[in-house]
């Protein structure tokens, strides 16, 4: 337990907002792992950004799949092992290219692939331009100003940095949570 405190909460989890509290520190943890070797994965697409992502997510107890069905292909999906009822966290990957796009995720993630049983979505937008903070203000005023997704109020601060919260009102009666979780990939000189 001292040696892996956020293992033992992420396992431990008796409810959703547990389970999601708990993830957190490990997708800081894959998001890190991308943005100080943006180098080495310069020339992948989101598809092989999104393969690196889920490699960083896998551990004991925890299933990650890439590309799973839920009405149509889901980039990354997370399961709790062993756990009843079922954890369960979808990823929507995007290359980052403009508030449009970034919300076009999240309307795959909430109309296509979420049925109303998992937790928290996360729509990953894989930044390569330069400054990201400003990108990503510029995506929550965006969804702030439209309420994209049948959005239930503004959004709000998340513990991970470049990231944010939203709430939806979702076809399955449910509100539900999804983080905007960004990944700082810019190199000095390929601003695209």
């Amino acid at each position: 337990m001292k040696k892996a405190p956020n293992f033992v909460d992420l396992v431990c989890a008796s409810t959703d907002d547990e389970f999601d509290n708990a993830y957190d520190a490990f997708i800081g943890e894959a998001v890190d792992h991308l943005e100080v070797n943006k180098k080495n994965f310069a020339v992948l697409d989101e598809v092989g950004l999104s393969g690196v992502f889920a490699a960083s997510l896998k551990m004991p107890g925890v299933t990650v799949l890439q590309e799973a069905h839920s009405n149509g292909h889901v980039d990354i999906t997370v399961y709790l092992d062993h756990c009843t009822p079922v954890r369960k966290k979808l990823f929507e990957a995007k290359i980052h290219d403009g508030p449009s796009y970034h919300i076009s995720g999240l309307e795959q993630l909430l109309s296509r692939y979420t049925t109303g049983r998992e937790g928290r979505g996360v729509v990953l937008s894989y930044v390569r331009k330069s400054n990201i903070a400003q990108l990503v203000k510029s995506v929550r005023a965006k969804m702030d100003e439209d309420l994209p997704c049948r959005q239930q109020g503004h959004t709000s601060d998340h513990t991970i940095k470049w990231s944010f919260l939203s709430h939806h009102a979702h076809s399955s009666g449910e509100e539900l949570a999804v983080a905007h979780v960004s990944c700082n990939l810019f190199l000095e000189g390929s601003d695209k």
